[in-house]
């Protein structure tokens, strides 16, 4: 199948409004040329580069324009490049556009792939659930080829439109600084190179090289809310209210997140200590912070105990605030916030855990690896980590004496050997077994400091 072949869609670009000597109604604006973006795109990624990259490619506009750059990229001596692309099985045209992606890389000497996603039920949130399930593939997919940084298309226009939705939805300072350049989730790095880069500019460049894309109908479908949100970013730019002058606002927003995040990180330092994989706070030096630093040092307790991508929603927060600040123990994220005294522990909830298990080898509840002894007293392959819970730890007699509350060791990380528990190490009852866990004890600071 050549290039050609696949029907494809250019929709005509409005010219930016509002700023500056081309912003002139009815001009035809020139954005900058190739070299100029891949200049930008290799500063966004930063130094060192990674060896090899993995770019998600839907067919669009924004991610064929991001293929073209790396390649060029990595036709001057950067990284590895290899492609994926999610057919989501929404559209009957979607096989032909993953094909019509496979057609491009394989003509810019790029490897590519194509995942199957089947798990739509009809019910739900539909943009949301194919999100979250193209992640989830794509990540999967990068880690069994031992890559750990995923390119994404995301523009300037995207984050002009994110912003906006984000903003009716009452967030806070963390939410309209908007889209990050590089997020952590899933095991991967996710970077978004082209968030300073406006559609117009890489829509110019494809034309330049005669290259095709494909246009998803849902981008014209007012019932999804983005598809509003973009038909009001466009009727605002006359007023001068544009995605150049909203990433401006952004830029300087991100820059007193910065500055919040690390005042919050000396907080932290002063106030909590990390132990058993748990965030232990001075429940009055915490409730004497001011709202936002008490915010701050919570959900990202939260976040990290549960190894969660994302933090509580506020509100959720705000309620569980005010029941510690009554001296009352919570839930809330799959943790338990537990009162003890003059301390407030963020554990994991053991309810959360029940049927969350892995072999003795592997990775469990995404944070936790169990190091056997070098004679363990069975086969290890038979061996599995589940959470202690209540059987379990009616089998540690000195639980204790190890002054973590009971319902802490709940749900702490053990070695069972079907029915019979043969370790709990934060129970008091180790027999050789070690936990270690991912990212050490100072991930909970650095997931403060990172966006």
């Amino acid at each position: 199948m050549t290039l050609g072949e696949v029907p494809a869609r250019y929709p005509e670009r409005s010219p930016p409004r509002g700023r500056g000597r081309d912003a002139v109604p009815g001009l035809f604006v020139t954005g900058r040329d190739p070299a100029a973006l891949l200049a930008e795109l290799r500063q966004s990624v930063g130094q060192p580069a990674p060896p090899a990259l993995g770019v998600a490619v839907s067919g669009g506009s924004d991610s064929l324009a991001l293929l073209h750059l790396l390649a060029d990229w990595a036709g001057q001596g950067g990284p590895v490049l290899r492609a994926v692309t999610v057919d989501h099985g929404l559209r009957p045209e979607a096989g032909d556009e993953a094909r019509m992606v496979a057609a491009t890389c394989a003509a810019l000497g790029v490897g590519h792939d194509i995942l199957m996603w089947s798990g739509w039920d009809g019910r739900g949130n539909l943009p949301d659930r194919a999100r979250r399930a193209r992640y989830g593939l794509i990540a999967g997919w990068a880690r069994g080829l031992g890559l750990g940084v995923v390119a994404l298309g995301h523009t300037a226009d995207d984050q002009a439109e994110t912003f906006l939705m984000r903003l009716a939805r009452g967030s806070g300072l963390d939410g309209l600084s908007g889209m990050a350049t590089r997020r952590r989730a899933e095991g991967i790095d996710w970077l978004r190179p082209l968030l300073g880069v406006r559609r117009y500019e890489l829509r110019d460049m494809l034309r330049g090289r005669d290259a095709v894309w494909a246009d998803d109908p849902s981008n014209e479908d007012e019932a999804y809310e983005r598809v509003r949100v973009r038909h009001t970013l466009m009727a605002l730019e006359p007023l001068g209210i544009d995605s150049g002058g909203i990433g401006d606002t952004v830029a300087r927003l991100r820059d007193a997140r910065d500055a919040l995040a690390s005042a919050a990180a000396a907080h932290a330092r002063s106030i909590a200590r990390t132990e058993a994989g748990l965030v232990v706070f001075s429940a009055p030096a915490l409730l004497a912070l001011l709202p936002e630093f008490r915010r701050r040092l919570v959900s990202h307790a939260l976040a990290w105990v549960a190894s969660a991508d994302y933090r509580p929603r506020h509100d959720a927060l705000i309620a569980a605030m005010e029941r510690l600040g009554q001296g009352r123990s919570t839930t809330l994220h799959g943790c338990a916030l537990i009162q003890r005294g003059e301390e407030i522990w963020v554990a994991r909830e053991p309810g959360a855990l029940r049927d969350t298990s892995a072999p003795a080898d592997a990775v469990w509840d995404r944070r936790w690896r169990m190091k056997a002894p070098q004679s363990p007293d069975v086969a290890a392959n038979a061996l599995q980590i589940r959470r202690l819970g209540e059987e379990g730890l009616a089998d540690c007699p000195d639980w204790r004496a190890t002054a973590i509350p009971r319902s802490a060791l709940l749900a702490s990380p053990a070695i069972w050997d079907g029915d019979r528990l043969v370790a709990a190490p934060h129970a008091g009852l180790a027999r050789g077994w070690t936990p270690v866990l991912i990212g050490g004890d100072e991930g909970y600071i650095r997931s403060i400091l990172a966006h």
